[in-house]
């Protein structure tokens, strides 16, 4: 039991109530009062005391509840007192206040969530309304070219409701994982061939959240080429193409990104690297960059013929590698920016 618990001080309550009344008895005894004026002052000592301890222990009571109030109705920014308490009541004035923390931090990131969707949005249907306008008041003409116009922000359009529909099973739970063991030279291969053909269709200028740099070039470098892995190759090939994706916007021109892959310390393990040669990033902000939403501020954070993205693509990297029980983060590199990926491969059977 904790000297300053709860427990403790009722305790000495109970002890200081006993002495207190022994004493009165004594002096009563050696002094010949009477016992009932005895009695009567014990009394009113004895609630004396204990009003003094329960006032100590019911104010901080009246305060919590009066803040637990006003957080139940959206109120996340008052706070309990006495957190440094060493009792009970110290934790848990320290635990509401933790929870104020944890929902006033969840209540802000919802509402950057909808103004960062709005725009993300509005971007694409803006461009897209004025093209239609443009081809129904016959100011431009139905030709292909137009069509293609309306249809790249279509695209976009899809590829977010896509990201948002990933992270909104992230947020609920509903993603299951279906890890199998592949090989991965021809895995990664076919990753890179995938971003390759997509960059070539989208031509030299697209409203896409993707990259459209046809002068990057793309480097796999798998040690030993009988590589196997052993995990869900969706969310995989998510990580990768994400990861691909994000190094290829920030790449100079002729710029290469290399993706390496090496067997992990377990079996069925993978230790994933993907690098590029830009600008890198620094050291204040690699703890948020696999954040939502987040792009980064540096000055030029993305190479000629990209948007910027919408700033998810690393959030769902990272989501799909701790739905592994794997790691994911930005390693130091004498060049570029190296991010790091670790699986832990099949989960070892139980003796």
């Amino acid at each position: 039991m904790r000297p300053f618990s709860i427990k403790a001080k009722l305790g000495t309550l109970v002890v200081i109530s006993v002495l207190i009344t022994t004493g009165l008895l004594m002096v009563a005894l050696r002094t010949e009062t009477e016992l009932r004026f005895i009695t009567v002052f014990s009394m009113i000592a004895t609630l004396l005391i204990t009003q003094f301890v329960a006032h100590g222990l019911t104010a901080p009571l009246d305060e919590m509840n009066t803040v637990a109030k006003g957080i139940s109705h959206g109120d996340y920014t008052r706070r309990v007192s006495g957190a440094d308490r060493r009792d009970e009541l110290g934790d848990l004035a320290s635990t509401i206040n933790r929870m104020a923390d944890d929902l006033e931090a969840e209540d802000r990131h919802r509402k950057e969530l909808i103004a960062n969707v709005s725009h993300e949005l509005r971007t694409p249907i803006a461009a897209l309304r004025a093209v239609l306008e443009n081809v129904v008041d016959g100011v431009s003409p139905a030709d292909p070219e137009t069509m293609l116009t309306a249809l790249r922000q279509t695209e976009r359009l899809g590829r977010l409701t896509e990201t948002l529909l990933d992270l909104s099973r992230l947020d609920n739970g509903v993603v299951p994982l279906r890890s199998r063991r592949f090989e991965v030279w021809p895995y990664l291969s076919g990753v890179l061939k995938e971003a390759n053909l997509a960059s070539s269709r989208r031509g030299p200028i697209s409203g896409s959240g993707h990259h459209t740099r046809t002068d990057v070039h793309l480097h796999l470098d798998v040690s030993p080429p009988e590589l196997t892995a052993h995990a869900d190759a969706e969310r995989l090939h998510q990580v990768v193409a994400n990861l691909i994706d994000n190094a290829v916007k920030h790449s100079p021109p002729h710029g290469r990104v290399t993706v390496r892959a090496r067997r992990g310390t377990g079996p069925g393990s993978l230790d994933l690297e993907v690098q590029d040669e830009g600008p890198g990033i620094p050291e204040q902000e690699r703890h948020r960059v696999f954040e939502r939403f987040n792009r980064g501020t540096a000055q030029y954070p993305h190479g000629p013929g990209s948007d910027g993205g919408t700033g998810l693509g690393l959030a769902i990297a990272r989501w799909a590698v701790e739905l592994h029980g794997g790691r994911i983060g930005v390693a130091e590199s004498t060049r570029g920016c190296l991010i790091r990926v670790t699986l832990p491969g099949a989960p070892r059977p139980r003796r």
